[in-house]
């Protein structure tokens, strides 16, 4: 079992989806609980950085096997595609430290 994580930019693209789009995610969070870096594709040659795809549109997440965390970040369309993965790139070492912290707030280690 994994835990999820969602970043401030998670929730606002989530919240921009009609409700048909919300239920695929939530789907899709639902399979990353159970099964984590069994989910998705990797991206740019990373095995922990990956992406998910529903309904012309892109989920992309961070897996940290070692912690059995999930760190949801992104949702795009393929018109941002890029831009989003490079953003995600250049972010990754503040992205573990936030997971790192969150575990640490919450006690689990």
């Amino acid at each position: 079992m994994f835990r999820i994580f969602k970043s401030a930019t998670f929730d606002k693209d989530f919240d921009k989806l009609d409700n048909s789009e919300q239920k695929r995610v939530d789907k899709i969070l639902n399979q990353l609980l159970e099964r984590g870096g069994e989910v998705g594709k990797p991206l740019s040659g990373l095995p922990f950085f990956k992406e998910k795809k529903f309904d012309g549109k892109r989920l992309y997440f961070l897996v940290y096997e070692n912690l059995h965390v999930v760190l949801v970040l992104a949702i795009s369309d393929k018109k941002a595609q890029q831009t989003t993965i490079n953003l995600i790139l250049r972010d990754l070492a503040q992205y573990q430290q936030y997971v790192l912290a969150e575990l640490k707030k919450k006690a689990v280690t």
